[in-house]
């Protein structure tokens, strides 16, 4: 009777039909580690006890009453054994023996043994009739060896090869951790393991494993990252509580990264091939085997040691990518997988591949991720022509989709709509990045000026963060010249600075003064158009049949209390100035407090201009006073006096008179 223990407690009887003919096998499923409650498959051959002997580190002999009449040398290693028991097993033996009894020598020499003494010992022993256990580590080699010395069913009935295929599809190849041992240890048994297949059935089976549902999974596997599935809690009418662990769709990512690169891509190759399995979940198998394997430093990433290696590593991390590029793995890492192929010099397809799928998830990136460093012979901290070509890419991208999505039905223009967000996401990444690149002193002007073009102008609704970019570039930059300064101020416009951003600029003594004068007079004219429409509009008018006259009231007075909040920040009154241009000291206190939102620099400012300004238009001015007029209290009519400074880059603001009420 043949048995089969699946723990040390209970056995049962295995099928007879399977193993039938095997006087000397006894298969168990395995001993359970303390440590990791790992179940191993073993096979345990033969039942005789052990006779081998060792002398030394090179001498193996048999006790035995009979003394031994042949000598085997596996490399450095001698056996001391009897001829009848290996010519009754091995064919190859056979020859041999044949060969040196014709020579009358009594030794043989087996070069490139595969598996070594080791492996020889295990056959050796199986002819004895030796008791002699396989299991996931030494089975490899014990099958190499077998086949080397030939020990097929031709030799005799049950040989060792046969009993080693039935161990290997009946237990090891259905066990997962099992699978992934052996496959491990094939490595070094090329090419033998390869020619016998045994490394292809150990990539199907792990691959195949992969694709289970998770519902059915019985067997142990690591999982010590964050569970992608909480814990779920189920209520039995409030009785009591039962934690259920469900698996996640990733539990494998982890087992399978103590594999070499080479293995590792076959396994996921065919993993890929069955389309089973989810983008998502592939990447977060490329992602952990890349922190698995790849050193956390510079210095090691460049080694000479380790960069061949790490080169290859990223080459087939690339290679494995999963083949929809819109879904999977995220903007954060594909951006840190090309930060380090670019240090480890991978092939330009690689790179070229990268950064294709960054420009079509660049809206999830961030500043951090998009600062990548310049690769010698440039001198500058960031590769900023890199970045720019992943932002036009994305543009493409975006302008084409657009198109599609226009001709597209309702739900098409639910698309546009959602695109345009993703520029606006677009839009202030780049400004947050113009902000970053602004601080090396070896960014070039053109650079700077070449990055911010490279979005729409719909993009940048708000030119806050555009602003920060170009003080923090003035500001590392001390040595630019008057025109580079016009240049580089000519990409903000003023009119989509908050108030925040403009009462900053307007105290920046980095600012050109033509800019802070197009900052001051749009400020001005704001608030004066905004005070206008208001007077502009009959309370009474009646707009719409659909609207009550409370309702309009209600409107009308919520627009005033926003306007009056806005012109309390930032107009200047006219009773402020005197004829001297200074302030009035019987001024209201709102009229010093609209004044001290301004800086002494942007008074002066204001004040040269309005001075030089009226006296230019003295004779069109419809005051004969000698009291200066602020724009607020021109009248219809009155031209203003800076127009005749200011170069606004479009007409739709130019010089306009109001009212102040």
């Amino acid at each position: 009777m043949i048995w089969a223990a699946h723990n040390h407690k209970e056995l049962r009887p295995a099928s007879q039909s399977l193993f039938e003919g095997f006087p000397y096998c006894f298969f168990l499923s395995g001993y359970i580690t303390e440590k990791n409650k790992k179940i191993m498959k073993f096979m345990k051959l033969g039942s005789k006890p052990d006779a081998f002997q060792a002398d030394g580190k090179y001498i193996r002999y048999v006790t035995s009453d009979l003394a031994t009449d042949v000598t085997i040398k596996i490399d450095e290693v001698k056996f001391y054994l009897h001829k009848f028991p290996l010519l009754s097993k091995s064919n190859h033996l056979q020859n041999l023996l044949l060969r040196a009894s014709e020579e009358n020598r009594d030794e043989i020499n087996m070069v490139d043994f595969p598996g070594g003494p080791q492996a020889f010992e295990i056959c050796a022993k199986f002819c004895y009739g030796m008791t002699v256990t396989l299991n996931a580590y030494n089975v490899v080699a014990a099958r190499c060896a077998a086949e080397y010395l030939q020990m097929t069913e031709d030799a005799d009935r049950s040989n060792l090869i046969f009993k080693i295929e039935v161990f290997l599809n009946s237990s090891i190849f259905r066990s997962w951790k099992d699978s992934i041992i052996v496959l491990q240890t094939t490595k070094t048994l090329l090419p033998w393991s390869e020619n016998l297949k045994i490394v292809g059935r150990c990539i199907d089976s792990i691959a195949s494993k992969t694709s289970v549902d998770p519902a059915n999974i019985t067997w142990s596997y690591t999982y010590k990252r964050k569970l992608l599935v909480p814990d779920k809690i189920v209520d039995d009418s409030m009785k009591s509580r039962e934690k259920i662990e469900s698996v996640p769709k990733d539990w494998w990512v982890e087992d399978i990264c103590e594999l070499e690169t080479d293995h590792y891509k076959r396994v996921m190759t065919v993993v890929k091939s069955k389309g089973r399995m989810d983008g998502a979940v592939i990447c977060e198998a490329l992602k952990t085997y890349t922190v698995r394997w790849l050193p956390g430093s510079v210095d090691a990433l460049v080694s000479v040691v380790n960069s061949w290696r790490n080169k290859l590593l990223v080459e087939t991390i690339v290679s494995l990518l999963p083949s929809d590029q819109g879904v999977g793995c995220s903007c954060s890492f594909l951006l840190k997988l090309l930060k380090i192929a670019i240090l480890v010099g991978v092939d330009d397809s690689a790179k070229e591949d990268l950064v294709n799928r960054i420009s079509l998830k660049l809206h999830e990136a961030s500043v951090k991720d998009l600062l990548i460093p310049a690769s010698s012979p440039q001198t500058i901290l960031y590769d900023v022509e890199m970045v720019q070509s992943i932002v036009n890419r994305y543009m493409m991208h975006e302008k084409c989709s657009q198109n599609l999505n226009v001709e597209k039905n309702e739900k098409g223009c639910t698309d546009f709509v959602l695109g345009h967000g993703l520029l606006l996401n677009v839009g202030k990444l780049v400004d947050g990045y113009l902000e970053e690149i602004a601080r090396d002193p070896n960014l070039s002007l053109a650079s700077f000026v070449d990055m911010s073009r490279s979005i729409p102008e719909f993009a940048r609704p708000v030119h806050d963060g555009l602003y920060k970019a170009i003080d923090m570039y003035l500001k590392e930059h001390p040595s630019l010249t008057k025109a580079e300064r016009k240049k580089i101020c000519g990409l903000m416009d003023v009119k989509k600075l908050t108030t925040d951003a403009s009462m900053h600029a307007a105290q920046n003594e980095r600012l050109p003064l033509r800019v802070v004068v197009q900052l001051l007079f749009f400020e001005q004219v704001r608030a004066a158009a905004g005070v206008q429409s208001l007077n502009t509009n009959p309370r009474h008018t009646s707009y719409s049949t659909t609207y009550t006259e409370e309702e309009w009231e209600k409107t009308a007075a919520e627009d005033c209390v926003s306007v009056k909040k806005q012109m309390s920040e930032i107009k200047i009154k006219e009773d402020g100035f005197q004829t001297t241009g200074k302030l009035s000291k019987k001024s209201s206190k709102n009229s010093k407090s609209g004044m001290q939102l301004l800086p002494s620099r942007s008074r002066r400012i204001f004040d040269k201009l309005w001075l030089v300004g009226k006296g230019q238009v003295e004779n069109r001015s419809s005051e004969t006073s000698g009291s200066l007029q602020s724009p607020a209290s021109m009248v219809p009519g009155d031209t203003c006096p800076m127009d005749i400074f200011l170069e606004f880059p479009d007409s739709t603001y130019r010089c306009r008179s109001y009212r102040m009420p």
